[in-house]
């Protein structure tokens, strides 16, 4: 077990690295951004963040050699933590571009339906289907930072996975936990107290791991 955890964020030209690199380092953590898939030995977590859409996303993955080796790190049971377009990519494809996507989880990204605005930006409440540690020591509806469009959503067989909801216009998935595989829709790094609490947590999972 790391006493310093080390902590590897992908870096695909799809998130905001410096701002997530910072709460991990403030949380204890070392950061390895990681450009290629030999970059994932002797680390003790993922992180895959993102903004934009997923067929881009899947070739600049694909480009730089990380797709297969993320594919392999969701298998071994190692933690997970997909932020944004880091979550949707989990799921097998996604509407918004007819993309092939990483297929961890039994579903698809989805347009939010019924929402008064689009994209969704700003705060809002993220409502729990379950207790998990990724929300230990965080109010039940607390306030997190969104910026998207669409969404995961599961197939009935995988709705266990759902960790918690928020609504814009109709209730969305905004947080997935299926064993270390962990996913948020909002921003944790743009999220105040609370988003540096859910890093904190995944910290200590990948500390335990």
């Amino acid at each position: 077990m790391s006493v310093t955890p080390r902590i590897a964020v992908v870096d695909y030209g799809a998130g905001n690295l410096v701002s997530i690199d910072q709460a991990f380092t403030t949380l204890g953590a070392t950061v390895t951004v990681v450009r290629d898939g030999e970059m994932l030995r002797d680390v003790d977590a993922l992180v895959v963040p993102g903004v934009g859409a997923a067929a881009p996303a899947m070739a600049r993955l694909d480009k730089h050699g990380l797709t297969q080796p993320i594919e392999r790190w969701l298998a071994s049971g190692r933690p997970f933590l997909g932020i944004c377009l880091g979550l949707q990519l989990l799921f097998e494809s996604s509407a918004e571009d007819d993309a092939v996507t990483l297929g961890a989880l039994a579903g698809r990204t989805v347009r939010l339906e019924g929402a008064p605005t689009l994209p969704h930006i700003g705060w809002n409440q993220v409502e729990r289907t379950r207790d998990h540690p990724l929300f230990d020591g965080i109010a039940d509806g607390a306030d997190f930072y969104f910026v998207h469009s669409y969404a995961g959503d599961p197939v009935d067989a995988d709705a266990s996975v759902v960790l918690a909801r928020t609504t814009h216009g109709r209730p969305f998935v905004s947080a997935i936990a299926r064993g270390p595989v962990h996913g948020v829709q909002f921003h944790p790094e743009r999220s105040g107290p609370d988003g540096l609490r859910l890093l904190a947590n995944f910290v200590a999972m990948a500390r335990a791991a």
